[in-house]
This record gives structure tokens, C-alpha cells and sequence, in this order.
């Protein structure tokens, strides 16, 4: 599905990212890892390389929140690879974890700006190339955070609902140029997000999420496979026109979303919408 495309895939060391990259790469994309951690980076490129013969993949040790060392990067990647078609903004950290009143505000500050400028950084850097081409593909990976509720997780709760937001936003701005932007709830995945949170206990992250982390790690949690492979279709030409969704790996059939576009785009299917007393059959805001 992606032969004859690259990209460039950020927090693509480990989990999930790096799931993404053994997919785009399987499906016959040329591949950019960028994380911060070297070691690690180098442990996925020969992995993925060792899978598949002739497989083109190039690594960058790079902190997605620089813009300076960002625009290096994309620019060592279009050349080396003559283009780039799309953009996976997967980098992200759960953040400081407890009561507000006790985080370290500098620690929620960095979350934000991993989570929030590390997605706006790299999307800002690539749109020239892609507006030049009139076309691109920008997929962000959003969360739970960014439809649920999540106290005393709140730095990664904000950043992924600003995560989304800025994709339909974007989607909008970029919807002349053929540059397609969505969001990914990849769902409860068994990452280091998750050994986190158990790592930090029932006090820090409240008793009924430790719990249902606790019961998500017996249960295998959500499959990467299966984000992974939305995130192949997103990235292909199947799914041009699909733009400004928040798309769940597990829930929605997005399989056929380029299919039933004429059905849903004027809508807001797939979006974060407010919800009414009206639309949950209360009559007080009628008028």
C-alpha cells in the first residue's frame, strides 16, 4: 500500500512508533526513525531491516520540541530519499503524575511541549514540501486523553486533546493543497506509558485507573498491530480525502472511511464535538 512512499516517524525507537515503522516498512515505504534515544534507534533500524531485504530506512537522534535540529532532519530525509509523503507524529510522554497542586509544573510544561510543540514543530516544517507537491499525509496519534477525563494525569489529558484539535484545525487550513491531516486513538496499548503508571502507583494516578491499568496488563491491551495498520491506511492512497477525523484503531471501521466519505464529510463524524442537554434528550436549553 505505500510502495514508492516515504516518511518520517517520530518516537519510533519503541512501541508503538516503532510497530508503525515495521508496518509502513512491510507495506513497502521508505522510513525515517526520529527518537531521542540512540541506542534504542539503532537496536529498531537493524530489527526492521533484518525483516524484509532492500528495506530503506534512515535514523535521526532528534528531540522532536527542537525546531532547528528538526528542520535537518526532514531536510537530510527529502534528500535522501528525494521526497516525503508523509508525517507520523508519534512522540509523546504521559508527564507528571498526582494532585495539581503537588506536580511539578516544570515537568507539565514539558509534557505539553513534547506532546504539543513536538507535534506542531515537525507538521509546520514539512507543510512547504507538501504544499509544493499538493499533496502529504499527516497522521497524529492522539489517546484517550484527548476524549476522556483523566485527573491526575492532566498534562497528557490537555496536550492530546490540543492534539486533536490542532489535526481538525490543520485538516481545514491545508484542505486546497491535497495534504490530509487526522488524529489516531490508538487505544489502552502495553507500552512504557503503562509501566509507567503502575510504576507510580495507586496515590499518584487515583485507585480505579491503577486498577484498570493493572487489569489492561493481564489482558495483553489494545493491539499495536492493529493501529499500526490504520495508520498504514491513512498513510496510502486509499485514503485520500480523509481528513480531519479523530479515528479509533478499535472502535470505528475505517477500513471503508474513503468509501462512505460523500456520507459523513459535512459532518462531524469521527470529530470532538460538545455534546448538549438536547442531544442526550433533556428538553431545559430547547428553544
Amino acid at each position: 500500500m505505500l510502495k514508492g512512499r516515504s516518511a518520517i516517524i517520530t518516537g519510533a525507537n519503541q512501541g508503538l512508533g516503532k510497530e508503525i515503522a515495521r508496518a509502513f516498512a512491510a507495506a513497502g515505504a521508505a522510513v525515517a526513525l526520529v527518537a531521542r534515544d540512540r541506542k534504542l534507534l539503532d537496536l529498531a533500524s537493524q530489527e526492521l531491516t533484518a525483516e524484509g531485504p532492500g528495506r530503506r530506512i534512515l535514523t535521526f537522534a532528534a528531540d522532536v520540541t527542537d525546531e532547528k535540529v528538526m528542520k535537518e532532519v526532514i531536510g537530510s530525509t527529502i534528500k535522501e530519499f528525494g521526497k516525503l509523503d508523509i508525517l507520523v507524529n508519534n512522540a509523546g510522554v504521559y508527564g507528571p503524575k498526582g494532585p495539581l497542586e503537588e506536580i511539578d509544573l516544570a515537568e507539565w510544561r514539558k509534557a505539553l511541549d513534547i506532546n504539543v510543540m513536538g507535534t506542531l514543530i515537525p507538521t509546520r516544517l514539512v507543510l512547504a514540501h507538501f504544499k509544493a507537491n499538493k499533496y502529504g499525509k499527516i497522521i497524529n496519534l492522539s489517546g484517550g486523553g484527548a476524549t476522556n477525563p483523566m485527573p491526575l494525569i492532566t498534562a497528557y489529558a490537555s496536550s492530546k486533546a490540543a492534539v486533536v484539535r490542532f489535526s481538525e484545525s490543520m485538516a481545514l487550513e491545508l484542505k486546497d493543497f491535497g495534504i490530509d491531516v487526522n488524529a489516531v486513538a490508538p487505544g489502552a496499548l502495553n507500552t512504557r506509558l503503562l509501566d509507567e503508571v503502575l510504576a507510580a502507583g495507586p496515590e499518584k494516578v487515583g485507585a480505579a485507573f491503577y486498577k484498570r491499568s493493572l487489569e489492561q496488563q493481564k489482558s495483553g491491551g489494545a493491539s499495536m498491530v492493529t493501529a499500526s495498520n490504520l495508520c498504514v491506511y491513512l498513510a496510502s492512497k486509499t485514503s485520500d480525502g480523509v481528513t480531519g477525523r479523530l479515528i479509533s484503531a478499535i472502535w470505528d471501521e475505517w477500513s471503508t472511511l474513503a468509501e462512505r466519505l460523500p456520507q459523513y464529510k459535512d459532518t462531524d463524524v469521527y470529530a470532538l464535538r460538545r455534546i448538549t442537554a438536547k442531544d442526550r434528550g433533556f428538553d431545559w436549553d430547547v428553544k
